[in-house]
């Protein structure tokens, strides 16, 4: 039997639940280890507990495998609000690392990472890789056409689109001047999509000092149908992030078919393999000119293919299965 415990809302749908303890906390804080369901939890004697973050249940004295995404807190501590932060992320890892029988790492470079900064013995790590939806597929043009009405977009210029936060290490304020710097700019638009988008003063006076205000498109929020339509529309999907676990959005936009140019940093030319362009994030010339190179590269019926048949490696039934096989070995230790 399998335990379930979070917020109900979000799991509502999936019908594979059968048993579930509701917990609803605010997360990196005090009260989610206070407020944890420790005694609801003990009542079931589970053999094993999965804890997909680093923000273990440090009271909790069971058997316990952990997942642990990235060490963005330490590797760019330095746009951390403040020290607590990061002093609290090493502090949990540290937990977590010690606490668990096995750490689950969603790429070789969070595995690379957790090794320089913790010295854990590499064989407590395992390496199971993200998966896209199967909703994620490559569309005709014209059945997603009322994108342009609903969100504003032009249709007489080549899009291309980034979809995210504006966390710093996202690294949005380079590419905005990158984009800036593309020759012949007016012929282009950057859609910026995501909940970040909401509300953009501050990246909007950042358009407004590079003269880019009228090519850049806000969507805000969009739904999981419009985020894969809006793959589809664009001939250029960019993810010129500073540092990722995985970056899941990379195979989202290949999946779909879609062009992708990204960084060449942590886990990214791992996710995206050989099938894709790269450039230095922090040099905004190269990427001004692998955007531009590639946004204006003719695309044949085998490179869409080539990038659709890479993406059906990261597949989240294949992931479940990995995952399983390794409480598997767990239980048989």
């Amino acid at each position: 039997m399998i335990l379930h415990f979070g917020k109900k809302e979000e799991i509502k749908d999936i019908k594979e639940i059968k048993e579930f303890i509701e917990f609803d906390v605010p997360i990196y804080g005090i009260k989610e280890q206070l407020k944890f369901p420790y005694k609801e939890l003990k009542k079931h004697k589970p053999d094993l507990l999965h804890v997909p973050h680093y923000n273990v249940p440090i009271f909790y004295r069971g058997d316990m495998i952990v997942t642990i995404h990235d060490l963005t807190h330490l590797v760019y501590s330095e746009f951390l609000s403040n020290k607590f932060a990061k002093y609290y992320a090493k502090l949990m890892m540290k937990i977590a690392i010690k606490k668990s029988k096995i750490i689950l790492t969603v790429s070789e470079n969070t595995k690379k990472d957790l090794i320089k900064f913790f010295k854990v013995d590499e064989n407590k790590i395992k390496v199971v890789y993200l998966g896209v939806k199967d909703n994620l597929v490559n569309k005709p043009k014209e059945s997603i056409d009322y994108l342009y009405k609903k969100f504003g977009i032009p249709r007489d210029k080549k899009l291309l689109m980034y979809v995210g936060n504006l966390k710093p290490h996202k690294n949005l304020e380079r590419l905005l001047e990158a984009f800036s710097k593309i020759e012949n700019n007016d012929e282009y638009a950057l859609i910026l999509v995501g909940k970040a988008f909401e509300n953009y003063n501050i990246l909007g006076d950042k358009e407004k000092e590079l003269s880019i205000e009228k090519n850049t498109i806000h969507t805000g929020i969009v739904t999981e149908d419009e985020l894969v339509d809006l793959y589809n529309l664009v001939e250029l999907f960019v993810f010129p992030s500073l540092y990722e676990g995985f970056g899941l959005p990379v195979i989202e936009a290949m999946a779909c078919g879609t062009k992708v140019v990204s960084s060449n940093t942590s886990s990214l030319t791992e996710v995206g393999g050989n099938v894709i362009p790269y450039f230095n994030p922090k040099d905004i010339e190269e990427m001004a000119r692998v955007i531009k190179e590639e946004i204006n590269r003719v695309d044949t019926k085998e490179d869409i293919e080539k990038r659709i048949a890479w993406a059906k490696r990261f597949d989240w039934k294949k992931t479940s299965k990995e995952i399983q096989e390794i409480f598997e070995l767990y239980n048989k230790q």
